[in-house]
């Protein structure tokens, strides 16, 4: 019994993401190609009622890319290393969190022209997610 629970949700699951893609608006599929030629393993999800999410791999590294459902691209998230984070956004987070597990890292660059640098980082049980500028200056969200 648990057997047929377990494979009648690994179905759902795949069915749920191909519904996900097959309702990628046209407009939104065609502006990422463009954007991102040769992106391979391109998975899509629906963020909000008019914002879609690719996560994709591209130039041999993972990456997220936010689009709107009209096709404009909105931002790209791409993974980076803590020592590859400008010094004064490794030193801000050294001087509040530097006992904590950090879990990933990215540079996030939005279609404003903006760049800001997302730590993920573990706190107890709780995941928590820090946006940095490039001077070091902490970010709400």
């Amino acid at each position: 019994m648990k057997k047929i629970i377990f494979v009648g949700l690994v179905l759902l699951g795949f069915t749920s993401t191909s519904f996900a893609q097959s309702k990628t608006p046209i407009a939104v599929t065609t502006a990422f190609n463009q954007k991102f030629p040769n992106a391979t393993n391109v998975k899509w999800d629906k963020e909000n009622a008019h914002e879609y999410e690719a996560s994709f791999e591209w130039k041999a590294e993972k990456h997220s890319a936010n689009f709107t459902d009209k096709g404009e691209w909105l931002e790209t998230e791409s993974p980076l290393t803590f020592s590859q984070l400008p010094n004064k956004v490794q030193t801000a987070y050294k001087t509040l969190y530097k006992e904590t597990a950090i879990k990933a890292v990215a540079k996030i660059e939005t279609s404003k022209g903006d760049t800001k640098y997302e730590i993920e980082l573990k706190k107890g049980l709780k995941t928590m997610e820090l946006f940095y500028k490039n001077d070091g200056t902490v970010i709400k969200e």
